[in-house]
């Protein structure tokens, strides 16, 4: 049998799945698995839900659709053995127990590079939102203190010509550095564990020792995965290493900074600003002192929160799916 004669007797063969997902997502691919027969069921409160309760809605199911903040561990695993795939309504993977996955033959797949120019873009809107102030600023507007005109208080810190500095220099550090490039013509610099070759020939980019990173930055954004390495990465003696001037900037993962030498860090006037797309834990509760500096800005982890890429994420998480049921590589297959 020839290739595409394979490929067509796999296209046929069919069978309807049950699939339950943790979130409501867009419908765009959601109607891809309905128009084909696969039945979904969605987890539909507004907390996140238990590992017993998530155990007991997949007794029946085929496919796993994560679209919260939900820790699929061992245990999780070990009592779902049934389960053809996980698909991740996401890039990042580090809330899956993929070694497990792999040893029950469970295959997880994510949405892959969609995504990145969107995240990028929360990235660059926080370090305008530090630079200037903005958060804080508006924050009087609301309790009724933009009163008058003081044309030397609360000023911001230009962005022009600084030297930006980036964890992780994959599809949205690179985006990032794109930005940042083409619109203040800041110098780039970035830690990886690896070169990465084709951001440097595409980009006027610069690998340099984490030491050297915190040393240069102007401002340092984080676009890296959670992992043993960057987890709790940027602690006090990381703020203890950076510029008096610096802005840090997380878009990635709450866990690679250390909250309370951050919030320590600012108070103490060891780095000027940050900007959070992402905190640790989540939700932020509103009594965090860091909502209160005015060299701050937080968001609710909104990055990607854009109507084109959440759509087109949904599609992709049906892709794998249907990918996995046909017996097809999946587009974007992790274990």
């Amino acid at each position: 049998m020839s290739a595409r004669q394979n490929f067509f007797t796999l296209l046929r063969k069919h069978h309807n799945m049950n699939i339950f997902c943790t979130r409501k997502i867009a419908n765009a691919g959601m109607n891809r698995l309905k128009a084909l027969g696969h039945t979904i069921s969605y987890w539909d409160k507004k907390e996140v839900i238990d590992t017993k309760t998530l155990i007991a809605a997949c007794q029946d199911m085929q496919a796993l659709i994560v679209a919260d903040r939900n820790r699929i561990g061992e245990d999780t695993l070990r009592a779902c053995p049934h389960l053809k795939i996980i698909a991740l309504h996401s890039a990042g993977y580090n809330h899956v127990n993929i070694d497990m996955a792999k040893t029950l033959g469970i295959m997880v797949s994510n949405t892959g590079s969609i995504g990145c120019k969107e995240t990028a873009d929360t990235a660059f809107m926080l370090m305008l939102a530090v630079s200037k102030k903005a958060f804080y600023k508006h924050r009087q507007i609301l309790k009724g203190e933009w009163r008058h005109f003081e044309p030397a208080e609360n000023l911001g810190i230009s962005l022009r010509g600084k030297t930006l500095g980036i964890f992780g220099m994959g599809n949205i550090g690179m985006e990032m550095a794109r930005l940042c490039q083409a619109s203040y013509g800041m110098t780039v610099l970035y830690h990886n564990r690896h070169l990465n070759h084709q951001a440097e020939e595409s980009m006027a980019v610069s690998w340099v020792s984490f030491e050297e990173l915190l040393a240069k930055s102007d401002v340092l954004s984080v676009h890296a995965g959670l992992n043993a390495e960057s987890d709790n990465k940027f602690n006090e003696q990381a703020f203890a290493q950076m510029k008096p001037n610096a802005i840090f900037i997380n878009t990635a993962r709450g866990g690679i900074h250390d909250e309370a030498a951050l919030t320590a860090a600012l108070k103490a006037g060891q780095i000027w600003g940050a900007g959070l797309d992402v905190t640790h834990p989540e939700p932020m509760q509103p009594d965090n002192p860091l909502l209160t500096l005015p060299n701050v800005a937080i968001t609710p982890h909104i990055g990607n929160a854009i109507d084109t890429a959440r759509v087109a994420m949904s599609v992709c998480v049906a892709e794998n799916i249907i990918a996995a049921e046909k017996g097809l590589p999946l587009p974007n297959r992790i274990v």
